[in-house]
């Protein structure tokens, strides 16, 4: 199994995590309706059997339900599994112990003392600041509670300002998560992909399937398939779907080439990216268990280039 060095600590992950969203959040993505507990339990126990053993969550995700879920799933495998959750920077938290008052909530949830991984979920700076967010992340690290400090939905200017920041405290920062995919390749452009491989910055992928886009199940004759608040979105709409029918049509070639599914065509696509892990959701062992048949092998880099160019159309 190949693994991603995360930036300066001595932590490897897989070349793609899961991400858990989707775990007891019923406003978007309807949990408790056609799948629960049980569905998402099968896709944690799928996920580390198929060596996808890195799970992403947050405290808001399902209003910790997330977190709960993931804690219990954790006492019933032996197996080692790496944990990422998030610091959702409210406004009324303005001093260090708001950071480390949450930090010990979602602890007590996932009923570990440690985690692999705690990033802030957004750039708001409200009346703590950064200076302050990242000193009391930093005291975190040398508490031992987290390992490594991540952020999210980060400009690469504010990804650099915190770079600095915990360069202060001789802690690196290890990650920034991002919307990336086939289909929302922005970070190309505004300087986040380019300064985070300067720094040594790894890109956690979120959406890397863009929601489902490129799972090649919508088809412009097929949009009543689209569920929840995707209905509104044109990008679900016939004439949406019409427009990246050429992207999906050569993702199913180049499946057929290397006997993978759409799916596993796009998330490699991701992986072979420099410093990019991927973090699709999944809410069934089914969904798991493809997601992580993207690692263990290579598009070449003909292919790479011909569906970056075929993307950008």
């Amino acid at each position: 199994m190949e693994a991603t060095k995360l930036s300066l600590k001595n932590i490897t992950l897989p070349s793609l995590g899961i991400g858990t969203w989707a775990w007891g959040d019923s406003l978007f993505w309807g949990y408790g309706s056609d799948y629960g507990e049980t569905e998402v339990q099968n896709a944690f126990d799928a996920a580390i059997a198929s060596g996808a053993s890195f799970f992403d969550t947050a405290e808001v995700y399902g209003f910790g339900e997330s977190e709960r879920l993931l804690g219990r799933f954790l006492k019933q495998t032996p197996q080692p599994v790496q944990i990422a959750t998030k610091y959702f920077p409210l406004p009324w938290r303005f001093g260090k112990q708001a950071v480390t008052d949450a930090l010990t909530a979602s602890l007590k949830r996932l009923e570990v003392e440690q985690i692999a991984l705690y990033q802030v979920h957004m750039p708001f700076d409200f009346f703590m600041g950064q200076p302050t967010l990242m000193e009391a992340l930093a005291e975190e690290v040398k508490r031992g509670r987290i390992l490594t400090v991540g952020v999210s939905n980060y400009s690469a200017a504010q990804m650099q300002q915190a770079h600095d920041l915990l360069a202060q405290y001789d802690v690196p920062l290890a990650v920034n998560q991002v919307r990336y995919s086939l289909l929302t390749r922005k970070i190309e452009q505004n300087g986040i992909l380019e300064l985070a491989r300067k720094l040594g910055i790894t890109i956690l992928a979120y959406s890397p399937l863009a929601q489902g886009l490129l799972t090649g199940k919508y088809t412009p004759d097929q949009q009543e398939r689209v569920t929840g608040a995707r209905k509104i979105d044109p990008k679900f709409s016939a004439q949406g779907l019409s427009k990246i029918e050429p992207l999906i049509t050569h993702l199913k070639q180049l499946g057929e080439k290397y006997q993978k599914t759409t799916v596993q065509v796009a998330l490699n696509w991701l992986i072979m990216q420099e410093n990019v892990i991927p973090i699709p959701g999944a809410k069934n062992a089914q969904q798991a268990a493809e997601n992580a048949g993207a690692m263990g092998w290579q598009l070449s880099a003909e292919d790479v280039r011909q569906l970056s160019l075929l993307s950008l159309n």
